[in-house]
């Protein structure tokens, strides 16, 4: 069995940076997610491997695991595991070196500074030395990725960082519940008020006031102009006010949809810099 195994909750872009840098580091990886992950930016979210089975991302691979014994087996081939567990019940089965929380949730959904010897989150939501060893920050800004040992990363604003001088209007959210079929891709260009996507209403969704219809569904228009970043996948279940789109108003930076991003690498290196100041050497 692999020593120093990391344990980190959540495979979405901000965790992915996490995890290839600790991989890249020679740390063994684990990564748990839910059954039905709901990642934006899929193209560099290793979560995506419990569609597809595997997922690569800057050329390190995800691979989907079934059961425990075939994670350690990915793990002793030197590669990034993924496992379904959203309560974190392979955490006292596995007994990591460390469990770092990169679920994003703005809250806590379980992790507790019990679970392994070194626990990290990312964001707010948490209280180091208590709930956790420590915390990373993930707010933009001057303090992105600074390790917090004791007390708070800054809380959740509800609106997101500034790219480009473009801040909340460069996510989209569902006006309406239902299931969500993209109309464009991830990487395309579209221009403001162009139809991304439709949602089609299930039967408990509500109606859109105003919104276009196409066989009973909602169009989805863009907010700014820009590269589509992130959509979620087709056939998702999307409940109002579920983020489902991200736009990079920067035209210029078409490859930006498929490398991890400068926010998720920087709090990678404060979660890479928590491990090794508390003695946890990669093998």
């Amino acid at each position: 069995m692999k020593k120093n195994i990391i344990i980190v909750r959540g495979g979405g872009d901000i965790a992915t940076g996490t995890i290839y840098k600790l991989h890249q580091s020679g740390y063994p990886v684990l990564v748990t997610e839910i059954a039905n992950p709901s990642a934006i930016r899929r193209q560099v979210a290793f979560s995506e491997a419990v569609y597809e089975k595997s997922y690569t991302v800057e050329g390190v691979t995800c691979y989907f695991a079934e059961n425990l014994t075939r994670a350690y087996e990915l793990l002793k081939q030197r590669k990034v595991a993924l496992m379904i567990d959203p309560d974190g019940a392979v955490i006292r089965e596995v007994k990591p070196a460390a469990v770092v929380d990169g679920i994003l949730a703005k809250k806590n959904l379980g992790t507790t500074m019990d679970m392994a010897p070194f626990t990290v989150a990312l964001g707010p939501g948490f209280t180091a030395g208590v709930d956790v060893h420590a915390v990373v920050e993930t707010m933009r800004g001057h303090k992105l990725g600074r390790i917090i040992y004791e007390g708070n990363a800054i809380p959740n604003t509800g609106i997101p960082g500034a790219i480009a001088g473009v801040a909340k209007e460069r996510v989209i959210h569902a006006e309406c519940a239902g299931i969500l079929y993209g109309e464009k891709k991830i990487s395309d260009y579209v221009q403001k008020d162009e139809v991304i996507a439709f949602i089609y209403p299930d039967t408990q969704g509500k109606d859109a006031s105003g919104q276009e219809k196409k066989d009973g569904a909602f169009a989805v228009r863009a907010t700014i102009s820009g590269i589509l970043r992130g959509l979620i996948r087709d056939g998702y279940l999307v409940t109002k006010g579920f983020k489902i789109a991200d736009i990079d108003p920067r035209e210029s930076e078409y490859e930006n949809c498929f490398t991890i991003s400068d926010k998720a690498r920087c709090i990678a290196g404060g979660v890479l810099e928590a491990l090794l100041h508390a003695g946890i050497l990669p093998e």
